[in-house]
């Protein structure tokens, strides 16, 4: 009997018969384009389907050289392209799983001057002017969509997904936000969505029934201009009465400035919205975003919101996420914290994609963690997430393990980014670290200082120790310490009663971005999806073209002001694909951001800056210092002169632009390879 009954029901998908209700959901990973990246991708599907995924969607291909997201990316069009796409489709099929091919078009969200879109409107994301379609060139578009199926079903895949959501193209077509047109194509809702319905009525006639067909339906636009309930309802029945198998549920437009899949949205935030579409049609429904434990999908399933669960990045950090499910246990599952750091972030700067919480994702054949022929004693000092990594490794691989953490509990910088408002995930790694330790015996001293003499009885030594923040020089800090007014950024993540109303933050990067989030939300809205709704503006009943209302302003406790040397725009340096939630985050919160400041000193006045060639006061109850952060390793030098084997990872290796996805990757890494 399974901890999840829901979850393991079988489901017949169209012609396929699936083990379970999962779907690994579409993720472009730029191995499509890397030298060997067939054989690569086929050993990264194959990991997946080994572990019980019944049914994996490839990342999005186009069907042709304009629609590619960006220029030279994948696109399957011809036959010589075939036999690496079989690599892949037989590497799953030996596994005894299914997988479809999601075909993608960009349109006007292309990265290329040679983009296309109904209209010649401009993407506000995108660089690039697209060109309208003429008439006949709608036409062949739909016949290059039949022709991508028509070789996804020659090279072997059980169906494809058709990408008709997150702003794409045949999104481009069903909204008047971007479709102008006054032809065949434009203009009323019929004429809308025929674009939609052909393709998927001629790829299901090239096809046959022998062959799954599922359409990704965009339920949410979250953009101006966007559909509005009954449309979606509308073009959901269309699309069924097409022939598709299965409909998927999308969310978002790229260009959306409401965030749907980072660790701040609330877990599972957009079922109910699959769950009202569910009513209104008899094919499968596939709930999709922020789905990440079993038991978050097992609710989804069991209640009826969903026939079927899509989780994408899941997979990335657990590839036996199946596995341990159907086991009961989801206590060993690496959970997906939806920080988008090597995942997404990677992906828009065309870099391989792979995971923050497990680097062996899409490295599956270079990465590879195997027994070692020789154990040895290990012992690792700190217990941040590098030392975690190293230890959970090198002890899985049978090297006899001593993890030494000075403090009196496990998790180093992660202890203060998991108080964080909206990156509570984060304590889900911690869990999982602390299961792995027990599950392959590492010894575990806590409040325990490492010195040269005990650490020269190891065979290999690794130094995870870590940074302490860096201290700054500046008129009137000392005494404004003693007095309570100046704190360092882990005393106010901490200990945020000890801080007062006004407050001036040193240092403008994500530890000061977080240390703001810290001082100014008052409640935990990735908690709460209908907190986190009124916060965002999202209208789950899709009242409004779009889903969207007008966002309730939170309550502030405090007035905060973020400041940097840097002339660039505060947080620029955050990630590519998360770095504007925070800062929209933080403008709703009331917080200034100041660029180009000279700190002069502080007293009880506050914090005296100079910028534009003006001195100013900064009223200041409290002055956080976020000013960087320096190496602690002072253990290294003297394991050196006494002939240690001695490695270095993590903040202690570099502490400059300090970075879990870094420390973790080089853990795991050296540990593979003792």
């Amino acid at each position: 009997m399974t901890t999840y009954p829901g979850l393991f029901q079988p489901l017949r998908l169209g012609p396929l018969e699936l083990e379970n209700r999962v779907l690994m959901g579409s993720m472009h990973t730029n191995l499509e384009e890397a030298p060997n990246g067939f054989a690569r991708l086929a050993a990264f599907y194959a990991e997946r389907a080994r572990a019980g995924v019944s049914l994996l969607v490839t990342g999005g291909m186009a069907p042709n050289a304009e629609g590619a997201v960006f220029q030279g990316a994948h696109a399957l069009t011809g036959d010589d392209q075939l036999a690496d796409h079989r690599r892949v489709v037989d590497a799953v099929h030996a596994e005894g799983s299914h997988i479809c091919l999601q075909i993608l078009h960009a349109g006007r969200y292309a990265y290329s001057p040679d983009a296309v879109a109904p209209s010649a409107i401009q993407a506000p994301i995108s660089p690039f002017a697209p060109r309208a379609l003429a008439d006949d060139e709608v036409e062949q578009q739909i016949q290059d969509y039949v022709r991508c199926a028509e070789l996804a079903q020659r090279a072997g895949y059980d169906g494809v997904e058709v990408m008709g959501s997150e702003g794409y193209l045949i999104n481009q077509f069903l909204c008047r936000r971007t479709n102008r047109r006054t032809d065949a194509w434009g203009g009323s809702f019929a004429n809308r969505i025929r674009f939609a319905v052909e393709i998927v009525r001629r790829i299901r006639e090239a096809t046959g029934d022998g062959f799954a067909l599922i359409f990704r339906l965009s339920m949410l636009d979250l953009v101006e201009d966007g559909s509005t309930w009954e449309e979606v309802v509308a073009l959901g029945r269309a699309v069924e009465a097409a022939g598709a198998d299965a409909i998927n549920t999308g969310i978002g437009w790229h260009e959306a400035r409401v965030p749907t899949i980072v660790t701040s949205v609330p877990r599972a935030a957009f079922a109910r919205v699959t769950r009202r579409m569910r009513a209104e049609l008899a094919i499968p429904l596939i709930a999709t975003n922020r789905i990440n434990m079993p038991d978050v999908a097992e609710r989804i399933v069991a209640e009826g919101q969903a026939d079927m669960v899509s989780m994408a990045r899941p997979f990335l950090a657990d590839a036996e996420w199946i596995a341990k499910a159907r086991a009961g246990k989801a206590e060993e599952i690496n959970t997906c914290i939806a920080c988008n750091q090597a995942c997404l972030d990677h992906a828009f700067a065309g870099k391989l994609t792979s995971c923050l919480v497990n680097p062996r994702a899409c490295h599956e054949t270079e990465l590879v963690v195997e027994p070692t022929p020789a154990a040895k004693t290990v012992a690792v000092v700190g217990g941040g997430p590098g030392g975690l990594a190293a230890a959970v490794t090198a002890a899985s691989r049978g090297h006899r393990v001593v993890l030494f953490e000075q403090q009196s509990a496990l998790g180093g910088q992660f202890n203060y980014a998991r108080q964080i408002p909206g990156k509570e995930e984060f304590s889900e790694t911690l869990r999982y670290y602390r299961v792995m330790l027990e599950k392959y015996a590492v010894d575990v001293r806590l409040n325990a200082a490492a010195n040269v003499e005990t650490l020269g009885e190891f065979d290999e030594v690794i130094l995870a120790t870590g940074v302490r923040p860096r201290e700054i020089a500046l008129p009137g800090l000392a005494e404004a310490r003693k007095r309570g007014q100046m704190l360092t950024y882990a005393e106010a993540i901490e200990h945020p009663e000890r801080v007062g109303q006004r407050v001036a933050i040193i240092g403008a990067g994500g530890i000061g971005f977080d240390v703001a989030e810290r001082l100014v939300s008052q409640a935990a809205t990735a908690l709460d999806v209908d907190a986190w709704c009124r916060q965002w503006g999202v209208d789950l009943s899709v009242g409004e073209p779009g889903g969207l209302q007008a966002p309730r302003p939170p309550r502030v406790p405090r007035r905060v002001t973020l400041l940097q040397r840097k002339t660039s725009k505060p947080g620029k340096e955050l990630g590519a694909t998360t770095g504007w939630v925070h800062r929209a985050s933080l403008r709703k919160h009331g917080v200034t951001m100041l660029a180009g400041c000279e700190y002069l000193r502080v007293d009880v006045a506050g914090l005296h800056i100079r910028r534009d060639g003006r001195s100013e006061v900064l009223a200041a109850d409290t002055v956080v210092v976020c000013a960087g952060q320096e190496p602690v390793r002072e253990l290294l030098a003297p394991l050196e002169r006494r002939g240690s084997r001695v490695h270095l990872i993590g903040g202690a290796d570099r502490a400059v632009e300090l970075d879990a996805k870094r420390a973790i990757e080089q853990g795991t890494r050296l540990a593979a390879a003792l």
